[in-house]
């Protein structure tokens, strides 16, 4: 038990530092990849460092309330993830979370902010089946909701749940705000949305986005490494080697293929999760 209170103590302390990193990482992978020098690792922490000496414009109180709101679940989420706690309660409060995000774009009443705001309905609708699902295949695999107790199974939740961890791949595309299914906001200047969902926010606001996501990053991490770890201790580095790798494929996917319309998205992500979640839950029940 306090292991795991000092690990989700830890998540809180350094996932900020972990997830500007990896930004870090992969803004210097894809300017390798298109033949430039790319800016220095730490420069996401310079950035958020400037957008809180900035002066905010306030749209409106409501909309920071819940932008605070937003940030404060998915701390939540992610500190009761690395604690051991339930993983569908994880869940729900990550969803959470993204309403809270939604909710603050919508009361901007702005013209790209409210386009985002539905954009990111949609892709909610897209990934939450197989978040839903995940939790019900750790389940199947191991007889436990409680992160704690499935990542202390004998064997790698990976071994029965193979189909859920390329359909949870999938999504990931979508929660890292990565082309194709960068749908509701952009860090890219040709689209045509500006910045979509986050057009409104500046200065302080926007900063504690950017850190919500940086956390939020580092937690869907962890799911992943999840499906990776077991009660033996060689698995922890295995499991950081499959999060890294996972990290760069979603960086290689960003740079290597187009935007991709709503339907496109939502069609995808639901042949993904039926084909490779739906089909890998029916051969875990018969097994089991």
């Amino acid at each position: 038990m306090k292991t795991s209170f000092l690990i989700a103590i830890i998540y809180v302390l350094g996932a900020p530092f972990l997830g500007a990193l990896l930004e870090g990482l992969d803004r210097k992978v894809a300017a390798r990849m298109q033949g430039r020098k790319g800016p220095s690792l730490f420069q996401p922490l310079y950035d958020i460092h400037k957008l809180f000496c900035k002066q905010s414009v306030v749209v409106n109180s409501v909309q920071d309330f819940l932008v605070c709101g937003f940030l404060v679940f998915v701390v939540f989420t992610g500190a009761l993830f690395f604690w051991g706690g339930d993983i569908l309660l994880v869940f729900f409060a990550l969803t959470l979370a993204g309403i809270f995000f939604i909710m603050s774009a919508c009361s901007a009443n702005a013209p790209y902010s409210s386009m985002g705001a539905q954009r990111e309905l949609m892709q909610m609708m897209a990934y939450e089946p197989m978040v839903l699902l995940t939790a019900i295949g750790f389940y199947i695999a191991t007889g436990s909701f409680s992160v704690r107790q499935i990542a202390q199974a004998p064997v790698s939740a990976v071994c029965y749940l193979p189909g859920f961890f390329v359909g949870f791949l999938f999504i990931l595309t979508i929660k890292f705000r990565k082309s194709p299914f960068d749908i509701s906001t952009s860090h890219h200047a040709h689209q045509e949305m500006v910045r979509g969902i986050t057009t409104e926010l500046s200065g302080n606001i926007l900063a504690l986005v950017t850190l919500s996501h940086w956390y939020e990053n580092v937690f869907l991490l962890g799911v992943v490494g999840l499906f990776i770890i077991n009660a033996s201790w060689t698995s922890i580095p295995a499991a950081v080697l499959v999060c890294l790798a996972a990290f760069l494929l979603e960086t290689l996917i960003d740079n290597v293929f187009p935007r991709v319309k709503w339907q496109e998205m939502l069609k995808w992500t639901w042949v993904v999760t039926l084909a490779a979640g739906g089909i890998n839950l029916m051969i875990v029940m018969l097994m089991k």
